[in-house]
C-alpha cells in the first residue's frame, strides 16, 4: 500500500497549457491540446475544475486524471 505524500492545491489554465500545483510547490503541467476529453472544450468547461487529494476533476467534461499519473506523464493523451 502506498501513502499519497503531495497532493494538489491549484490549478491553472494558460493557453494550451494547464498547470497543477502541489501542495510540496512542484508544479505539473500538459497540454491540453493531447487530452481527448480536454482538446476541443470550452474555456468555461475547462476552467471548471474541481481538486480532490488524489487529482483533478472536471465535471462537464466528465474527465479525472490521478496526481499520480500526472506525475508519471499520463494526462489521458491518446
Amino acid at each position: 500500500m502506498s501513502t499519497l505524500i503531495d497532493t494538489a492545491s491549484s490549478g491553472r489554465l494558460i493557453g494550451d497549457v494547464f498547470t497543477v500545483g502541489m501542495n510540496s510547490g512542484r508544479e505539473v503541467s500538459f497540454p491540453v491540446s493531447e487530452n481527448p476529453r480536454l482538446r476541443g472544450a470550452g474555456m468555461e468547461d475547462l476552467l471548471n475544475f474541481e481538486i480532490s487529494p488524489f487529482g483533478i476533476h472536471w465535471p462537464a467534461l466528465d474527465e479525472d486524471l490521478s496526481i499520480s499519473g500526472l506525475l508519471q506523464g499520463d494526462w489521458g493523451q491518446g
